[in-house]
C-alpha cells in the first residue's frame, strides 16, 4: 500500500511539474511533426506547394501547413517581419536581409530543393514558337514591339507580353537574368494577377506572349512528363541569338537537368525557425525522397533526385 501510495504522489508532482513549465515567449505550441503554422510562397509555385502540403498533411494527421500564397517580394517581406518562418522563393537571402535576422540573435537557413523552367506560352493559333533570349530581351527593354520584327512573315501586330505580377518572382528574374539588371521598358508589357489568369489571356489573344513557372502547365495524366496543357503553346528559347530548331528547348526536366534551357532558376526554402518546430518538418518533408518525386512529378527538376532522373526526351 505504501508503495502505491509513493507512486501516487510522485505521478502528480510530475503533472504539477509540466503544468507549471513555463510556455514558450512567442505563444507557439507546433514540434516537428505536430501543430499548425502559416508558410508562404511565391504565387508561381502554388500547384506543386499545394501538392507538397496535402501528402505531408496525410501521411502527418497532427499537423496543419496553411499557405499564403502571394508575390516573392510579400513572401520574404512576411519572413523578415516573422509573420511567418518558412518562405518558398526564387532567390536566397541578401546581405541586408540577413543582417537583420543577425540584429535579433536569428540564424537564417537557405535550402535549395529543385530547378524552375520559366515556360514561355504563346495562343494555339501562333505557328512561331521559336525564340532566342536576345529577342526576349529585345521585346522586353521596347527594341521590338512586333511580331515581324522577330518573325518577318508573321501576320499577327503588335507582341502583348504578359506577366502573372508585378511583384513576382517572374518579373524579377526578367529584369536581373534576361534583362541583366534594366527595367522593363515596353508600353506593351503587362502585368496581372496570377498565372492562371496569364495562361487565360494568351489562350484568347492570338498576339499574346506569357511568362509563367512550368509546373502551372505540366499535363499530370503524361507519365513522360513531354506534354503541356492543351490551351496553348509552350515555346522553345535558344540561348544563341538565331533561334532554330536544332539550338532550341522547351523546359522538359532533361535540359533543365543538362543545362540547355536558358530560363531555369532555382527553388529555395528560405527558414527562421529557431525552435526547429513544423516549419523544419515541413521543410525536411520537402527534400525527402516523398517530397523530391512530387517535385519529379511536376515537371520541376529534384535538387535530390537528380541522378535518378530518366527521362526520354521527344520534342512536341
Amino acid at each position: 500500500m505504501k508503495t502505491h501510495f509513493t507512486y501516487l504522489i510522485s505521478f502528480m508532482l510530475l503533472g504539477l511539474l509540466a503544468a507549471c513549465q513555463p510556455k514558450p515567449k512567442d505563444g507557439r505550441t507546433d514540434t516537428f511533426n505536430t501543430g499548425s503554422v502559416y508558410i508562404t510562397a511565391d504565387e508561381s509555385f502554388r500547384p506543386i506547394i499545394q501538392e507538397e502540403i496535402d501528402v505531408f498533411e496525410g501521411l502527418t494527421p497532427a499537423a496543419t501547413i496553411n499557405p499564403i500564397y502571394t508575390t516573392e517580394v510579400e513572401a520574404i517581406s512576411l519572413l523578415l517581419k516573422d509573420s511567418v518562418r518558412l518562405a518558398i522563393a526564387t532567390r536566397t537571402f541578401t546581405p541586408q536581409e540577413l543582417q537583420s535576422f543577425e540584429s535579433r540573435k536569428f540564424q537564417p537557413r537557405a535550402i535549395k530543393v529543385a530547378v524552375d523552367g520559366l515556360a514561355l506560352i504563346v495562343n494555339r493559333s501562333n505557328p512561331d514558337t521559336l525564340i532566342s533570349v536576345r529577342d526576349i530581351r529585345r521585346i522586353l527593354t521596347g527594341d521590338v514591339q512586333n511580331w515581324k520584327d522577330i518573325y518577318p512573315s508573321s501576320k499577327l501586330d503588335d507582341i502583348c507580353l504578359v506577366f502573372d505580377n508585378k511583384n513576382s518572382s517572374t518579373v524579377r528574374y526578367a529584369m536581373d537574368s534576361i534583362c541583366g539588371g534594366k527595367p522593363l521598358d515596353n508600353k506593351k508589357v503587362y502585368a496581372l494577377d496570377n498565372n492562371l489568369e496569364v495562361i487565360d489571356f494568351v489562350a484568347k489573344t492570338p498576339e499574346a506572349i506569357g511568362v509563367v513557372g512550368v509546373n502551372w502547365l505540366t499535363n499530370r495524366s503524361d507519365s513522360t512528363r513531354l506534354s503541356f496543357r492543351d490551351e496553348i503553346r509552350v515555346m522553345s528559347v535558344s540561348a544563341e541569338n538565331q533561334a532554330r530548331p536544332d539550338n532550341s528547348y522547351k523546359p522538359y526536366q532533361a535540359y533543365l537537368y543538362y543545362d540547355d534551357y536558358p530560363l531555369a532558376r532555382p527553388i529555395y526554402i528560405l527558414l527562421n525557425d529557431p525552435r526547429n518546430g513544423l516549419s523544419w518538418g515541413f521543410s525536411n518533408f520537402m527534400q525527402s525522397d516523398r517530397g523530391q518525386r512530387i517535385i519529379l512529378k511536376a515537371g520541376l527538376l529534384p535538387e535530390i533526385l537528380r541522378g535518378y532522373i530518366s527521362v526520354r526526351v521527344n520534342d512536341q
